[in-house]
Protein backbone atom coordinates (compact mmCIF):
# COMPACT_ATOMS: atom_id res chain seq x y z
CA UNK A 1 0.00 0.00 0.00
CA UNK A 2 1.42 3.44 -1.11
CA UNK A 3 2.13 5.79 1.43
CA UNK A 4 0.40 8.21 0.40
CA UNK A 5 -3.09 5.92 0.64
CA UNK A 6 -6.46 7.05 0.59
CA UNK A 7 -7.45 5.33 3.27
CA UNK A 8 -7.97 6.25 7.09
CA UNK A 9 -4.69 4.72 9.22
CA UNK A 10 -7.17 1.67 10.79
CA UNK A 11 -7.77 0.34 7.51
CA UNK A 12 -3.80 0.34 5.96
CA UNK A 13 -2.98 -3.10 7.61
CA UNK A 14 -6.09 -4.64 6.39
CA UNK A 15 -5.96 -7.02 3.08
CA UNK A 16 -9.74 -7.49 2.49
CA UNK A 17 -12.35 -5.85 4.23
CA UNK A 18 -16.21 -7.48 3.83
CA UNK A 19 -19.11 -5.29 3.55
CA UNK A 20 -22.64 -5.46 4.81
CA UNK A 21 -24.75 -4.58 2.02
CA UNK A 22 -28.54 -3.15 3.19
CA UNK A 23 -27.82 -0.28 4.98
CA UNK A 24 -23.79 -0.24 4.58
CA UNK A 25 -23.99 -0.35 0.32
CA UNK A 26 -27.57 0.30 -0.50
CA UNK A 27 -30.08 2.31 1.05
CA UNK A 28 -32.30 -0.15 1.56
CA UNK A 29 -33.30 -0.31 5.58
CA UNK A 30 -36.22 1.66 5.24
CA UNK A 31 -38.18 -0.40 2.98
CA UNK A 32 -36.96 -3.59 5.21
CA UNK A 33 -38.36 -1.63 8.64
CA UNK A 34 -41.57 -0.60 6.33
CA UNK A 35 -41.94 -4.13 5.38
CA UNK A 36 -41.49 -5.46 8.52
CA UNK A 37 -43.79 -3.33 10.28
CA UNK A 38 -46.32 -4.74 7.27
CA UNK A 39 -46.15 -8.14 8.72
CA UNK A 40 -45.93 -7.64 12.07
CA UNK A 41 -48.50 -5.19 12.94
CA UNK A 42 -51.11 -7.70 11.44
CA UNK A 43 -49.53 -10.61 14.43
CA UNK A 44 -49.88 -7.78 16.81
CA UNK A 45 -53.54 -6.20 16.11
CA UNK A 46 -54.75 -9.86 16.03
CA UNK A 47 -53.25 -10.47 20.12
CA UNK A 48 -54.65 -7.33 21.11
CA UNK A 49 -53.42 -4.54 22.94
CA UNK A 50 -50.06 -4.61 21.79
CA UNK A 51 -48.29 -1.69 20.50
CA UNK A 52 -47.17 -1.32 16.47
CA UNK A 53 -43.84 -2.31 15.36
CA UNK A 54 -41.15 0.89 15.72
CA UNK A 55 -39.37 1.29 12.67
CA UNK A 56 -36.36 2.54 14.50
CA UNK A 57 -36.28 0.97 18.02
CA UNK A 58 -37.59 -2.50 17.26
CA UNK A 59 -35.82 -2.91 13.65
CA UNK A 60 -32.66 -2.14 15.18
CA UNK A 61 -33.11 -4.38 18.51
CA UNK A 62 -34.52 -7.49 16.82
CA UNK A 63 -34.65 -7.62 13.01
CA UNK A 64 -31.55 -5.71 11.49
CA UNK A 65 -28.69 -7.95 9.81
CA UNK A 66 -31.25 -10.99 10.51
CA UNK A 67 -32.08 -13.59 8.16
CA UNK A 68 -35.78 -13.18 7.80
CA UNK A 69 -37.09 -16.44 9.88
CA UNK A 70 -34.41 -15.48 12.86
CA UNK A 71 -35.93 -11.68 12.48
CA UNK A 72 -39.45 -12.81 12.97
CA UNK A 73 -38.66 -14.96 15.49
CA UNK A 74 -36.46 -12.78 17.59
CA UNK A 75 -39.48 -9.81 17.72
CA UNK A 76 -42.63 -12.04 18.19
CA UNK A 77 -40.62 -13.47 21.08
CA UNK A 78 -39.64 -10.06 22.53
CA UNK A 79 -43.64 -9.86 22.30
CA UNK A 80 -44.58 -12.90 23.90
CA UNK A 81 -45.78 -14.13 20.88
CA UNK A 82 -45.45 -17.77 20.81
CA UNK A 83 -46.51 -18.67 17.32
CA UNK A 84 -45.74 -22.32 15.49
CA UNK A 85 -42.06 -22.05 13.60
CA UNK A 86 -44.13 -23.70 10.23
CA UNK A 87 -41.99 -24.15 7.12
CA UNK A 88 -40.32 -22.52 4.40
CA UNK A 89 -43.35 -23.37 2.08
CA UNK A 90 -45.75 -21.83 4.22
CA UNK A 91 -47.67 -18.75 2.21
CA UNK A 92 -47.49 -15.15 3.28
CA UNK A 93 -49.81 -14.81 6.58
CA UNK A 94 -49.88 -14.68 10.37
CA UNK A 95 -50.50 -18.28 11.35
CA UNK A 96 -46.64 -19.15 11.34
CA UNK A 97 -43.19 -17.45 12.05
CA UNK A 98 -42.29 -18.74 8.21
CA UNK A 99 -45.58 -17.32 7.50
CA UNK A 100 -44.66 -13.68 8.68
CA UNK A 101 -41.46 -14.02 7.44
CA UNK A 102 -42.70 -15.02 3.73
CA UNK A 103 -45.40 -11.96 4.26
CA UNK A 104 -42.12 -9.49 4.83
CA UNK A 105 -40.51 -10.78 1.61
CA UNK A 106 -43.55 -10.05 -0.47
CA UNK A 107 -44.12 -6.37 1.11
CA UNK A 108 -40.24 -5.73 0.74
CA UNK A 109 -39.47 -7.42 -2.99
CA UNK A 110 -43.22 -5.01 -3.79
CA UNK A 111 -41.58 -1.92 -2.60
CA UNK A 112 -38.32 -2.62 -3.84
CA UNK A 113 -39.86 -3.05 -7.16
CA UNK A 114 -41.88 0.48 -6.47
CA UNK A 115 -39.12 2.16 -5.44
CA UNK A 116 -35.77 1.19 -6.08
CA UNK A 117 -32.65 1.84 -3.82
CA UNK A 118 -30.30 4.17 -4.10
CA UNK A 119 -26.66 3.14 -2.72
CA UNK A 120 -24.46 5.47 -0.22
CA UNK A 121 -21.95 7.71 -2.23
CA UNK A 122 -19.63 7.67 0.35
CA UNK A 123 -19.25 3.46 1.05
CA UNK A 124 -19.15 3.88 -3.16
CA UNK A 125 -15.78 6.08 -2.83
CA UNK A 126 -14.65 4.07 -0.76
CA UNK A 127 -15.09 0.49 -2.94
CA UNK A 128 -12.99 2.83 -5.48
CA UNK A 129 -10.41 3.75 -3.17
CA UNK A 130 -10.16 -0.14 -1.56
CA UNK A 131 -9.81 -1.28 -5.27
CA UNK A 132 -6.99 1.54 -6.34
CA UNK A 133 -5.04 0.28 -3.30
CA UNK A 134 -5.80 -3.82 -4.08
CA UNK A 135 -7.40 -4.40 -1.25
CA UNK A 136 -9.94 -7.52 -1.20
CA UNK A 137 -13.51 -6.45 -0.61
CA UNK A 138 -16.86 -9.09 -0.48
CA UNK A 139 -20.43 -8.01 0.41
CA UNK A 140 -22.74 -10.31 2.49
CA UNK A 141 -26.11 -9.98 3.77
CA UNK A 142 -28.96 -12.17 4.92
CA UNK A 143 -31.20 -11.38 1.95
CA UNK A 144 -31.81 -13.54 -0.98
CA UNK A 145 -31.93 -10.04 -3.03
CA UNK A 146 -28.56 -8.57 -2.53
CA UNK A 147 -27.02 -9.75 -5.47
CA UNK A 148 -29.42 -8.33 -7.44
CA UNK A 149 -29.49 -5.20 -5.68
CA UNK A 150 -25.52 -4.60 -5.90
CA UNK A 151 -26.04 -5.89 -9.97
CA UNK A 152 -28.84 -3.31 -10.71
CA UNK A 153 -26.34 -0.83 -8.68
CA UNK A 154 -23.65 -1.19 -10.48
CA UNK A 155 -21.64 -2.54 -7.66
CA UNK A 156 -21.18 -6.15 -8.54
CA UNK A 157 -18.13 -6.02 -10.54
CA UNK A 158 -16.09 -4.12 -7.26
CA UNK A 159 -16.31 -7.21 -5.42
CA UNK A 160 -14.37 -10.45 -5.36
CA UNK A 161 -17.15 -12.15 -3.30
CA UNK A 162 -20.64 -11.78 -3.06
CA UNK A 163 -22.31 -14.14 0.13
CA UNK A 164 -26.20 -13.42 0.03
CA UNK A 165 -29.16 -15.17 1.72
CA UNK A 166 -29.53 -17.37 -1.15
CA UNK A 167 -25.71 -18.46 -0.92
CA UNK A 168 -26.54 -18.97 2.94
CA UNK A 169 -29.29 -21.08 2.44
CA UNK A 170 -27.18 -23.26 -0.28
CA UNK A 171 -24.70 -23.69 2.66
CA UNK A 172 -26.89 -23.84 5.57
CA UNK A 173 -24.83 -21.16 6.58
CA UNK A 174 -26.45 -20.07 10.02
CA UNK A 175 -27.33 -16.37 10.29
CA UNK A 176 -25.85 -13.46 12.39
CA UNK A 177 -24.53 -12.79 15.07
CA UNK A 178 -22.85 -16.12 14.14
CA UNK A 179 -19.63 -15.26 11.55
CA UNK A 180 -20.32 -18.14 9.28
CA UNK A 181 -21.32 -15.01 6.57
CA UNK A 182 -17.72 -13.15 6.69
CA UNK A 183 -15.91 -16.26 7.32
CA UNK A 184 -17.55 -17.81 4.26
CA UNK A 185 -16.59 -14.38 2.37
CA UNK A 186 -13.15 -14.44 3.46
CA UNK A 187 -12.31 -17.99 2.71
CA UNK A 188 -13.33 -16.89 -0.66
CA UNK A 189 -10.90 -13.95 -1.08
CA UNK A 190 -8.02 -16.10 0.66
CA UNK A 191 -7.87 -14.08 3.51
CA UNK A 192 -7.67 -14.63 7.11
CA UNK A 193 -10.00 -12.83 8.79
CA UNK A 194 -7.86 -11.61 11.60
CA UNK A 195 -6.24 -10.01 8.35
CA UNK A 196 -9.49 -8.41 7.10
CA UNK A 197 -12.00 -5.76 8.44
CA UNK A 198 -15.83 -5.80 8.53
CA UNK A 199 -18.41 -2.96 8.21
CA UNK A 200 -21.76 -3.38 9.57
CA UNK A 201 -24.39 -1.33 10.48
CA UNK A 202 -26.77 -4.06 12.35
CA UNK A 203 -25.59 -4.89 16.03
CA UNK A 204 -25.88 -9.10 15.35
CA UNK A 205 -23.54 -7.88 12.57
CA UNK A 206 -20.60 -6.38 14.61
CA UNK A 207 -21.41 -9.42 16.88
CA UNK A 208 -20.60 -11.59 14.00
CA UNK A 209 -17.47 -9.59 13.21
CA UNK A 210 -16.43 -9.95 16.60
CA UNK A 211 -16.96 -13.35 17.39
CA UNK A 212 -15.17 -14.13 13.83
CA UNK A 213 -12.02 -12.67 14.93
CA UNK A 214 -11.61 -9.91 12.35
CA UNK A 215 -8.82 -7.86 12.62
CA UNK A 216 -11.19 -4.80 12.61
CA UNK A 217 -14.72 -4.08 13.04
CA UNK A 218 -16.40 -0.97 12.14
CA UNK A 219 -19.76 -0.16 12.87
CA UNK A 220 -22.23 1.80 10.54
CA UNK A 221 -24.76 4.48 12.41
CA UNK A 222 -27.17 6.45 10.23
CA UNK A 223 -29.90 5.93 12.40
CA UNK A 224 -28.96 8.26 14.70
CA UNK A 225 -30.65 6.60 17.59
CA UNK A 226 -29.88 7.40 21.02
CA UNK A 227 -27.33 4.88 22.09
CA UNK A 228 -27.41 2.92 19.03
CA UNK A 229 -23.59 4.17 18.69
CA UNK A 230 -22.55 3.01 21.99
CA UNK A 231 -24.28 -0.41 21.49
CA UNK A 232 -22.53 -0.67 18.43
CA UNK A 233 -19.04 -0.17 20.47
CA UNK A 234 -20.44 -2.74 23.60
CA UNK A 235 -21.19 -5.30 21.07
CA UNK A 236 -17.42 -5.29 19.63
CA UNK A 237 -17.00 -2.37 16.91
CA UNK A 238 -13.63 -0.81 17.07
CA UNK A 239 -14.47 2.23 15.28
CA UNK A 240 -17.89 3.82 14.85
CA UNK A 241 -18.47 6.18 12.13
CA UNK A 242 -21.80 7.70 10.67
CA UNK A 243 -21.06 6.94 6.93
CA UNK A 244 -18.07 4.87 5.18
CA UNK A 245 -17.08 7.37 3.69
CA UNK A 246 -15.18 8.63 6.71
CA UNK A 247 -12.80 5.93 6.24
CA UNK A 248 -11.04 7.91 3.49
CA UNK A 249 -8.10 9.07 4.84
CA UNK A 250 -8.03 13.22 5.27
CA UNK A 251 -7.37 14.97 1.83
CA UNK A 252 -8.77 11.99 -0.31
CA UNK A 253 -11.04 12.30 -2.98
CA UNK A 254 -14.18 12.80 -1.83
Amino acid sequence: MSAASPLAACLRPVRAVVFDTDGVLTDTAGLHAAAWREAFDGCLAAAGGQRPFDPVDDYLRHVDGRSRLDGAAAFLASRGLALPPGSPGDPPGTGTVAAVAARKDEVYTALLRERGAAVWPGSVRLLHALRGESVGCAAVSASRHATELLSRAGLLGLFGAVVDGNEAARLGLPGKPDPALFAEATRRLGVPPGAAAVVEDAVAGVEAGRRGGFGLVVGVDRSGAPGHAAELRRRGADVVVTDPGELLAPGAAR
